[in-house]
């Protein structure tokens, strides 16, 4: 999503009447509470978690759902004391299942210091939690832990292809624990919307061919829902379209009985280009080009129905409808995001408003209650009917400068990741304060916290913090924070590696740029430019920066920011420090080398090391290049090659790490040997290419999804990588022009030819990750 859309919407809008007053949420949250499933289902929905988390605790804890009036009119959790020995030892009562299942987690953090997270970051960490009948008692008459905001929301509308899209159910039913156990208690609930749209379609007399073009294939589907593009990576077969009806029945079926609270999708506009042909007086138009590198209309310019037609409503209110008739009424939360990194056809404020009128109005004609979701503010909705997403709140917070939404109820959002890359990021700082300061604000119409990943299994600490801001009324002091952290996720205190987490928390953790961080790193963000089109005199300029703080005075640095012209990755600390860090954490492998949190941390954190260091690899090999230093290029050329093959020899040491993983669980789902090389075609292009080429200019979104894992980097990344050294060290050898041209032809031709290939990547992890590690560390910083 692209930040200046949601401002350019803000910029037009003039609310003249509030939408804050609390009696518009409490109607609307009492009307949702009607919808929950019984105090009994909800009851055994968190034993469910229970069990599945702690197995051989399933008789250690009661749940109880209670009203609000036992939490003071809000939602919470309690935990107290209950029996001992052979029966259950700890009550949790809560409000509803999302809160039993927070109660639980709040306890296994705070009593018997374990951790949950995701499988793909480490895992669970339960072997600190004392064996049954003989669990930490509480003091007193326990804990009451309220939730300061109504909403914990989740989810971006693309993470459903940069995360979930290969998913099947066993893979679902974890991720909604997990949602539960963070208090997670309004998900966007997206799976499955095209098999709905056929039917609908259907009846507007559409053919099934004739829907072919219109969707995307199975790892686009994000972007063809927004009207991006069409047909890319399609047809989508009735295997397909069923198989995740199904699934999202299932979904929608344990998010209810949990209590949560799904959010749907909506009508924005989009249409088949069929529609045309059968209404050919229906106003309809085409957006322009989103991305392509030609504007080829086979994949660009999607058919756009005119919010002043009547079929906008009429196709608007059957789609809702289609959906409470195949899922139940569970819900009146919808989402729907017009023009999300598309322009619309006008930027006149009277054509905005009318298209916000019609969304809603095809909406609540489908659900008389419904209300409205979106990352943009439209003033032609009516007042108590749309909630807000401040999407980026932990770097650039509109509320500040938008009157706290001109009234309007919001959601205070970390977006984090983009495209669902790896790399160790974060504004822990802004996290443990920012919800806080918004909710306390003058006039503040904050109703929820919220989690917009592009992509999630990544940064856990992170989302950690994140989701506990949903039960926290004062500020976290981040720094006492992460040692109970780091001692939780490894199963005990160890003195070097909560010296290696402070500095981790100053350092990767601490980026204040303003800088969105999409991960720009050269081995996987390979810059397609002409070196010798820049002076090499200016890759010279720098500029000192003392950092602020002193964590080993024996060690202190100048951080060095090169000023130069030269493609820049994304850097916003010391790379000395984190070096520190790394060799504290190694110094701690013996102590925590059975831990899987600590192997995956020590790995991801020895990963960005050396990518950091490829970076300036890189530019000493460009360098050298542009001052015709044969020799220097072919050292450091080399360098960095051998960067490549190392990182990727080290990421082979974990199962999360693993191309294999994505693709064979891209080829699961398929029924048939076509649709796995579709499939297979789709989970390596979102990677890669990610959208079309042509011979000799790129996508102009390659490596926008690009991932460090092994296999993707030395079957993708090196020979790329070794294709344009090559011709920078025959442009010296033979003193002729460097072909820039001729390396994207070759480049672009082999990557075309790796997305359709069939090559089968391990899925297990092979090696020692603290001895490759540590030799890793000896060679590079010995």
């Amino acid at each position: 999503m692209k930040i200046s859309a949601l401002i350019l919407l803000l910029s037009v809008i003039t609310i003249t009447s509030s939408a804050s007053s609390p009696d518009v949420i409490d109607s609307l949250l009492t009307r949702l509470e009607s919808k929950r499933a019984s105090s009994s289902v909800q009851e055994t929905a968190a034993e469910g978690v229970l069990n599945r988390l702690l197995p051989f605790h399933s008789h250690s804890f009661l749940f109880k759902i209670v009203p609000k009036d036992v939490c003071g009119g809000k939602n919470c959790f309690l935990i107290e004391n209950y029996g001992e020995n052979d029966g259950p030892e700890i009550m949790i009562k809560g409000t509803t299942a999302v809160e039993l299942a927070s109660g639980l987690h709040w306890y296994l953090k705070y009593w018997c210091d374990a951790h949950v997270s995701w499988d793909k970051t480490g895992g669970i960490q339960v072997a600190s939690v004392p064996r049954a009948g003989s669990l930490p008692r509480l003091k007193g008459k326990g804990v009451m832990i309220q939730r300061p905001v109504p909403w914990n929301y989740y989810q971006n509308v693309v993470t459903s292809s940069y995360s979930y899209v290969w998913w099947n159910w066993s893979r679902w039913e974890k991720e909604i624990d997990w949602m539960a156990l963070q208090g997670v208690n309004l998900p966007l609930a997206f799976t499955g919307q095209e098999a709905i749209w056929q039917k609908v379609f259907m009846d507007f007399n559409i053919s099934k061919d004739e829907l072919n073009d219109f969707f995307g294939g199975p790892a686009f589907l994000a972007w063809a829902r927004m009207g991006n593009l069409h047909g890319w990576g399609g047809p989508l077969s009735q295997n397909w379209l069923d198989h995740q009806l199904n699934l999202q029945k299932q979904i929608l079926s344990r998010m209810s009985e949990l209590g949560m609270v799904p959010v749907l999708p909506s009508f924005s506009g989009t249409v088949p280009e069929a529609l045309k042909k059968i209404h050919p007086l229906a106003n309809i138009t085409r957006l322009g080009d989103w991305n392509t590198v030609d504007g080829n209309p086979k994949w660009c310019c999607t058919y756009l129905l005119d919010p002043s037609d009547p079929l906008f409503v009429e196709i608007g209110e059957a789609f809702v409808s289609k959906q409470i008739k195949e899922y139940g009424d569970v819900t009146d939360i919808y989402n729907c995001d017009t023009f999300n990194e598309n322009s619309p056809p006008s930027n006149d404020p009277a054509y905005i408003s009318m298209l916000g009128a019609a969304v809603y109005r095809a909406m609540s004609q489908g659900d008389k209650d419904a209300v409205w979701l979106m990352q943009a503010l439209l003033h032609s909705v009516p007042i108590g009917k749309m909630i807000v997403l401040d999407l980026f709140a932990d770097v650039k917070p509109i509320w500040e400068t938008s009157a706290q939404f001109y009234g309007t109820p919001y959601v205070w959002c970390l977006l984090h990741n983009f495209g669902g890359n790896i790399e160790m990021y974060g504004v822990l700082d802004a996290i443990s304060s920012g919800p806080v300061d918004a909710r306390i604000s003058d006039n503040s119409t904050m109703v929820g916290v919220g989690m917009c990943m592009e992509g999630i299994e990544q940064n856990p600490v992170v989302y950690e913090l994140m989701s506990e801001m949903a039960f926290r009324s004062e500020k976290v002091l981040a720094a006492e924070w992460l040692k109970a952290y780091s001692r939780r996720r490894y199963g005990k205190t160890v003195r070097q590696v909560e010296a290696a987490w402070e500095i981790l928390y100053h350092t990767i953790y601490n980026c204040t740029d303003g800088i969105a961080d999409h991960n720009t790193d050269f081995i996987v963000k390979f810059p397609d430019w002409d070196p010798s089109t820049i002076a090499a005199s200016s890759s010279g300029k720098q500029e000192k920066v003392l950092l602020p703080f002193n964590l080993r005075p024996s060690r202190r640095f100048l951080f060095q920011v090169t000023g130069s012209t030269f493609p820049q990755a994304h850097l916003w600390y010391s790379t000395h420090y984190v070096v520190d860090a790394l060799e504290l954490f190694l110094e701690s492998g013996n102590h925590l080398k059975e831990s899987l949190p600590f192997r995956y941390d020590l790995v991801d954190l020895t990963r960005q090391v050396l990518s950091k260091l490829a970076n300036k690899v890189y530019v000493d090999a460009v360098t050298a290049f542009q001052q015709e230093d044969v020799k220097a290029l072919h050292v450091h050329s080399k360098k960095f090659l051998q960067l490549i093959k190392d990182i990727d020899l080290l990421l082979a040491c974990d199962d999360n790490f693993l191309l294999g993983t994505w693709l064979e669980s891209a080829k699961a789902l398929a029924a048939t040997p076509s649709e796995m090389r579709q499939y297979e075609w789709n989970a390596r292009t979102q990677v890669t290419m990610w959208y079309d080429n042509t011979q000799t200019v790129q996508s102009k979104l390659h490596d926008y999804a690009n991932k460090f894992w092994s296999g993707l980097l030395e079957d993708y990344y090196l020979p790329r990588a070794s294709c344009f050294f090559s011709y920078l060290n025959k442009s010296l050898r033979e003193n002729e022009k460097f072909e820039l041209e001729e390396w994207r032809k070759e480049w672009i031709s082999y990557s075309n030819k790796w997305q359709s290939e069939t090559q089968i990547y391990a899925v297990k992890a092979k090696g020692d990750a603290l001895e490759i590690a540590k030799t890793l560390f000896k060679n590079y910083f010995g």
